[in-house]
């Protein structure tokens, strides 16, 4: 993976930091509002939490980054791991001063807060987790752990190959269709959102090839007792229910709701019902700190 050099601060309203020597892009709403960060998942950028940032924002200080390697953000060469995004946004949420912050993830940004509460749970007032493709917490050699290869072994292998020979188009709506979001949904896209996951295709060959990216650390992530909430769509793919169940186990003060007519993105495709039940849980959680406080 070829370094890249960061765009100029400020850009399209971004700000510039530099976290474990790696520039990252960030949008901030400011103010002194509880504060809430937004991981997005792969292939995508801070833009992906477009359709959310108004509601939320009216409740919360409201941070969006770009992930390292994903559009505004640095891109270092060499193979990327999951354990340098997590150290990024640990970085982040202090070098900002936001700590305790409510973390907000979807898909693989998912896996990234889950990895941060079982390793940093006191950055944390919460969390809220959509759907983490953390397969490496299936049953070896149950049903779902054999869907899932072969998942491994047909499209998502074939995907790598694409981004791997310089198809980063053809393997974004392959991924896409076949494995994220449904069959005809590529072509369904914004223009913009497409040439996004073209641009940022070779962050998920990183992510195919690091087996941190399915992977948590299940007794210190069973040690994490703060508000979470992990929410799924009923349009999803099948392959994602296993492993909110097993999460539901690790985590029992968890919250679990489920998004109707929405797939892996309600982000984007039901805003109003995602901010409703992120601002409600965590106001919830917000309220219950306070009255332990006040007992206390």
């Amino acid at each position: 993976m070829a370094a890249t050099t960061a765009p100029a601060a400020r850009r399209e309203g971004l700000e510039l930091i530099t976290v474990n020597g790696v520039r990252i892009a960030y949008a901030d709403t400011g103010g002194t509002a509880v504060p809430l960060v937004l991981v997005h998942g792969s292939w995508g950028s801070h833009h992906n939490w477009g359709p959310v940032v108004p509601g939320l924002a009216e409740h919360f200080r409201v941070l969006s980054y770009d992930r390292r390697g994903h559009s505004d953000s640095e891109r270092p060469p060499g193979q990327g791991h999951f354990s340098e995004d997590v150290a990024d946004l640990a970085a982040l949420i202090e070098q900002l001063g936001l700590a305790p912050a409510s973390v907000v993830g979807s898909s693989s940004g998912a896996v990234i807060a889950l990895q941060l509460a079982a390793a940093r749970a006191d950055l944390l007032r919460g969390i809220v987790v959509h759907e983490p493709p953390l397969f490496g917490v299936l049953e070896e050699g149950s049903a779902e752990a054999l869907a899932e290869a072969d998942l491994e072994a047909g499209p998502l292998a074939e995907v790598g190959r694409r981004i791997a020979a310089g198809d980063h188009a053809g393997a974004a709506e392959l991924f896409v269709d076949q494995v994220a979001l449904g069959p005809g949904s590529w072509a369904a896209l914004p223009d913009a959102m497409r040439a996004m996951m073209t641009c940022n295709a070779l962050t998920y060959l990183d992510e195919l090839n690091d087996p941190e990216c399915v992977s948590v650390g299940e007794s210190p992530l069973a040690t994490y007792g703060g508000p979470a909430l992990l929410t799924s769509g009923d349009q999803s793919p099948p392959i994602f229910a296993p492993v909110e169940r097993r999460l539901a186990r690790l985590l029992p003060q968890a919250r679990q709701v489920t998004y109707v007519g929405a797939g892996h993105i309600p982000h984007v495709t039901h805003p109003e019902a995602y901010v409703a039940e992120v601002v409600a849980f965590i106001q919830s959680a917000e309220a219950n700190s306070d009255d332990h406080v006040d007992q206390g």
